[in-house]
């Protein structure tokens, strides 16, 4: 369940969109300024913030840099607003709402932060058996390693272990170790004292804090830098964590799941990450197989997303057609399940027939099948195709292929990463250098287009 603050009040419009992702399952919170919602954020924290751009946006969002809370924040308003929402996306506001609310870019923003809480669609005896596997170890204590390909839905696995668990009343938190840089991540895990840096005005909890009582889920856990995981280790073993600035360590009570798309073992051989921590975190693992390796589960998920994103966009429900149904089956699905529910949003958008035919299903790319019985161009490929780059500037070839490998990966960052053989913080790093030399950067799953920006 997404923990969403919002900043403003609730009888006008503002009130519309939190009642819109209410409605989409979220956890709401509203205060009604900025320095009332800094407090909110020092304590209980946030996974996402709406707010209203008549406050002082950039005054807030300068505060949570130097205070290193990374919650993305929402401006929103009218287009008569325009002024106020380009101070805030240039004060480092992470979209535009514009209002009155479409429930389609709530759901889109809601889904950009967190995986809905629903449980895992499956008919696939694979995927039965694995779900089966972790009813069982929902009601116990340990450490759980999630592992599998990018998509395939480790947090959504994450979040029905903790429905199933006694911590089910408590929270569950969810932390993106791939996303932070290392300073600001040991900062959201752990918190901070008042005066523990510059910018630090206020004490404030981290993740483990936060997640007392409850689940914390460590998502791209083989990202992490290997001298936190030194600290992250003692905080799972003494169950204390250490904040930044703190003289004495405070007891948490949490349940910590893990998840990874790397093979830690081979991580831990290349000495990329702790031993110690990988068996501590390794109690149980649960492989999630992809999509490719449990078919019977791809028109189930199918008909759930065309289902779920009729009725947020308040679309008939329609059924698939033949055509379309043999056209899912046929593709390989590299972006797997995520791949899938993005083919089906665009499906339900662009049908027009009481049926979602085959000409709705737009895809990345052809099946292998399909590929290999397209003809051949009638031009021959150079016998050496390294020669073509010739002559080139060794970034221009670097850029092309890290931007060709992005868009053949649907924009999956983490999926591109894996076959670029670098990881995912210098992919961020390429990519924010790119869009600086005004270069289009394909989009990853969830987030909004640039249009949706202001400019």
């Amino acid at each position: 369940m997404t923990r969403l603050l919002i900043i403003g009040s609730l009888a006008g419009e503002l009130g519309h969109a939190a009642r819109i992702a209410s409605a989409r399952g979220a956890q709401l919170t509203q205060v009604e300024g900025v320095t009332p919602a800094l407090e909110r954020l020092r304590g209980a924290g946030a996974d996402l913030i709406l707010a209203d751009a008549a406050h002082d946006l950039p005054w807030l969002l300068e505060r949570l840099a130097e205070e290193r809370i990374a919650t993305p924040l929402i401006a929103c308003g009218r287009n008569a607003d325009a002024d106020s929402v380009l101070r805030a996306i240039r004060a480092g506001a992470r979209e535009f709402l514009p209002l009155p609310p479409e429930a389609e870019l709530i759901a889109a923003m809601l889904q950009a932060v967190t995986a809905e809480h629903e449980a895992p669609v499956c008919r696939d005896p694979a995927m039965q058996a694995l779900l089966a596997r972790a009813g069982q170890l929902a009601r116990a204590e340990a450490s759980v390693l999630i592992t599998g390909e990018s998509g395939t839905g480790k947090e959504v696995l994450a979040r029905h272990i903790h429905a199933a668990s006694r911590r089910a009343r408590g929270p569950f938190v969810a932390l993106n170790c791939a996303v932070l840089p290392e300073a600001l991540l040991e900062s959201e895990l752990f918190g901070h004292e008042r005066g523990a840096f510059s910018g630090a005005v206020a004490a404030r909890k981290g993740k483990f804090e936060q997640a007392d009582r409850g689940t914390l889920l460590l998502d791209e856990i083989g990202e992490m830098d290997v001298r936190l995981q030194s600290k992250l280790l003692r905080a799972i073993q003494e169950r204390e964590v250490d904040k930044l600035g703190g003289t004495q360590p405070v007891r948490v009570d949490v349940r910590i799941l893990a998840a990874t798309n790397r093979d830690l073992a081979a991580e831990v051989r290349a000495g990329r990450f702790r031993e110690d921590l990988y068996f501590r975190l390794n109690v149980v693992q649960l492989r999630i197989p992809p999509l490719r390796e449990r078919a019977g589960d791809i028109l189930p998920l199918a008909e759930h997303f065309a289902a779920r994103y009729a009725a947020a966009n308040g679309l008939p429900a329609r059924p698939l057609s033949p055509a379309a149904t043999a056209r899912l089956m046929a593709h390989p699905w590299p972006g797997n399940v995520r791949e899938l529910e993005n083919a089906l949003h665009r499906a339900v958008l662009l049908a027009t027939s009481p049926e979602i035919g085959a000409d709705a299903i737009e895809l990345g790319s052809a099946p292998a099948e399909a590929q290999a019985d397209a003809p051949m161009p009638e031009a021959t490929a150079p016998a050496h195709p390294i020669a073509a780059l010739v002559g080139r500037r060794m970034e221009e070839v670097e850029r092309e292929l890290i931007l060709e490998t992005l868009g053949r990966c649907l924009g999956n960052r983490t999926r591109a990463a894996e076959i670029l053989g670098i990881s995912i913080r210098t992919l961020r790093n390429k990519l924010a250098e790119y869009r600086g030399q005004g270069v289009a950067v394909p989009l990853a799953p969830g987030q909004l287009p640039e249009s949706w920006r202001v400019a």
